[in-house]
């Protein structure tokens, strides 16, 4: 085993992501352009040093809980690989926490992400040399994918935030009929005429409270349905975005969840009234929307736009990013 090196640090930047879209339950995913960036960096003194600045501040632990942390000791477990001694994480945090917005996919990403450049080159008893700073570090994606997926339990989230753009992706299933051990990601460029419209409430909910109130079964005929929604979904993303409609319409989770987060139901109902592509954003309770360019100054909360934050923060091509500091 060799020990990750004292004496580097790294700069990683993360996009929030938004899993669903409706019918895609826990396989797609798409990149949203709010960040969290991190300074992550090694010391021979031994010790965990954390500073958290943003997006839910206050209520983030700063020792060995922090998620980041957690996750850069899972990765290097699974790296084979011996951690400094001492360790300082500096988080600003750009992505609304508990919103459905990907804030946890987020920082395992970046824990993976950290882990994985800072042991760069550390193999056996040589190192490779340290890059420049500003210098991309090399990282391996798809093992970033596989280890944020396993850790959030469902890779929708995880991928989008690594990969950027849309992703739909799957995990094996333990039989070996999937010919791989690693979560798989297929990554797409959204038609250039879609545009997305966030609403983002105050109040929170934790996935774990969302997920807990779906059903364990659902009929043969709405998983049909569904499988037919999600389908067309990646179409109207990539080709025809006049068929998103249609094609955001969910018999899985949306309506099971209802009473967990009354209000963002009360919007998806009246946005999809008026024609818009509304849906529960992950696990909500925000509300995304999958518009046209054109039209996304049409899509407004009217006489419930006190209650939420409108954002448009687009969906950037490319997702987690390393440099040496």
């Amino acid at each position: 085993m060799s020990r990750v090196p004292a004496g580097r640090s790294v700069s990683v930047r993360v996009p929030a992501s938004s899993a669903n879209l409706g019918p895609g339950f826990d396989s797609i995913g798409l990149a949203l352009g709010l960040w969290d960036d991190y300074v992550v960096s090694t010391s021979e003194e031994a010790g965990l040093d954390i500073e958290v600045t943003g997006e839910g501040a206050a209520d983030v632990p700063t020792d060995g809980r922090h998620l980041v942390h957690a996750t850069m000791q899972h990765t290097w477990r699974a790296l084979g690989a011996e951690p400094p001694p001492g360790l300082h994480i500096q988080a600003t945090n750009g992505v609304p926490h508990s919103r459905g917005l990907g804030s946890s996919a987020t920082a395992i990403v970046a824990g993976v992400i950290a882990a994985q450049a800072l042991s760069w080159g550390a193999e056996g008893n040589g190192y490779a040399a340290w890059p420049a700073p500003g210098a991309t570090v090399p990282v391996d994606l798809g093992l970033a994918t596989h280890l944020s997926s396993e850790l959030e339990g469902h890779p929708d989230n995880a991928s989008a935030s690594v990969h950027g753009r849309l992703t739909v992706s799957w995990m094996p299933d333990g039989s070996g009929l999937d010919r791989g051990e690693r979560t798989v990601t297929a990554c797409l460029d959204p038609h250039p005429d879609v545009e997305v419209v966030v609403f983002v409430p105050e109040t929170q909910l934790a996935t774990r409270s969302a997920r807990a109130v779906l059903p364990a079964r659902v009929s043969l005929a709405a998983a049909a349905a569904g499988a037919g929604r999600a389908a067309l979904l990646v179409h109207a993303l990539t080709a025809d975005p006049s068929h998103l409609h249609a094609a955001t319409r969910d018999w899985l989770h949306q309506e099971a969840r209802r009473p967990s987060y009354p209000a963002t139901m009360e919007l998806v109902d009246l946005l999809r009234s008026q024609g818009h592509a509304a849906v529960v954003s992950g696990a909500g309770p925000s509300v995304l929307v999958l518009t046209t360019t054109h039209a996304a100054v049409d899509v407004q909360a009217g006489p419930l736009a006190a209650r939420w934050e409108r954002l448009t923060p687009g969906v950037p091509a490319r997702g987690a990013t390393v440099h040496v500091r």
